[in-house]
């Protein structure tokens, strides 16, 4: 009888926790559709680990309305931010419009009157090919120095001018179709594409108002996304993968179009099956559709350490159907479609502080059932 006492004291029950701060609780809405307390914790997560780097917005949909909305201190729900690579989303989404417009065509070389001469090998890239990474083209992402990465010398160096036919002159290193290579460079080109068939002005101006225009037309005001700022550059093509300004609400917005199969109040702006195949994995690349990463795990290659690279995503924590749009140092829309379910954060992390932000953002989606 006296070991009881002892016995008792032994127990596995976790106290407690406190309840989350004011400013915590201040980002969940009555619409949460989780439990508020536990939303709050794992939305301040975000924000006060200091593992994680600098959030700047978080903005969680569920069920088509705003669960948790939060901003770190100067930025605002009126503050656009910076797409990076996100944009290549976007980009494919453009691109898909004019496919189901009949101006394009999957499967049928990619119009790149330059690529189109007797000879060139270039002539067999399809715009399929192009869309998920496998071009085939010498596009090093991420050089070492990198200044002599294909990204920034055509970001900021020699290639500045004149994005798109920087990347189209690069020669081919394999055989179209066969190897993934994530490259910038290749949504610059399907900019181009897009800016081709909308006009056939060489004009910097006429090409920049096609393509602003179109967007704007077919995407941005039908879904709502009215901050949206696209850059464009001194030939006036998108920079198709990397500068494209929204807010934290407007990205969201752009995550639920996805979710909900490329549809707004009933009205289709994109065929599903368009989105179908954006977030279907490529025959080279489980973890990547049509500039699109997927949330399935692939065999990762070995880093400089001798370590597995990180995966982009987390399919250990969430459903295998979870897609993104994902931007450089930390830019994330994540859409769940079988949870219901779009989460956007922006900020400012570097490769080690992103390795500890995604476990954060796996907190915040394991908090939804799938259904």
């Amino acid at each position: 009888m006296l070991l009881l006492p002892a016995l008792s004291g032994c127990s596995n029950t976790k106290p407690p926790l406190p309840p989350p701060s004011k400013t915590a609780m201040a980002a969940i809405t009555p619409d949460a559709g989780a439990p508020a307390e536990d939303l709050a914790r794992q939305v301040d997560d975000l924000f006060t680990n200091p593992d994680v780097g600098e959030t700047r917005a978080v903005v969680v949909v569920y069920s088509g309305k705003i669960a948790a909305e939060r901003y770190a201190p100067g930025y605002s729900a009126k503050t656009r931010f910076i797409s990076w690579s996100m944009a290549k989303t976007v980009t494919a989404v453009m691109i898909g419009m004019l496919v189901a417009d009949g101006r394009l065509r999957l499967d049928e070389p990619a119009p790149i009157p330059r690529w189109q001469r007797p000879g060139d090998p270039r002539g067999e890239i399809t715009l399929r090919e192009l869309l998920q990474m496998r071009s085939g083209l010498r596009h090093t992402e991420a050089g070492n120095p990198p200044y002599e990465s294909s990204e920034v010398r055509m970001l900021f160096l020699d290639g500045r001018d004149n994005m798109a036919d920087w990347a189209e002159s690069q020669p081919l290193e394999s055989e179209p179709g066969s190897t993934f290579e994530y490259s910038t460079s290749t949504a610059v080109i399907l900019a181009d594409i897009a800016a081709r068939t909308l006009t056939s002005s060489p004009s910097p101006d006429v090409r920049r108002k096609a393509v602003d225009d179109y967007l704007k037309a077919r995407l941005f005001s039908p879904v709502g996304m009215n901050s949206m700022v696209a850059e464009y550059d001194a030939s006036g093509t998108l920079i198709g993968g990397s500068m494209i300004h929204g807010t934290a609400r407007d990205w969201a917005r752009f995550g639920e179009f996805l979710r909900n199969g490329g549809s707004v109040r009933g009205a289709q702006l994109i065929p599903h099956k368009w989105v179908t195949f954006m977030t279907t994995p490529s025959p080279r690349s489980p973890q990547y559709g049509a500039q699109t990463w997927l949330n399935r795990d692939y065999k990762r290659p070995l880093g400089a350490n001798g370590k597995s690279e990180p995966h982009p995503l987390f399919p250990d924590r969430a459903p295998h159907s979870l897609f993104a749009a994902i931007g450089h140092m930390g830019q994330y829309v994540l859409v769940s479609p079988t949870q219901r379910l779009t989460v956007v954060r922006l900020g400012h992390s570097d490769d080690a502080q992103r390795e500890a932000l995604l476990p954060e953002l796996a907190d915040v989606v394991d908090l939804y059932p799938v259904r």
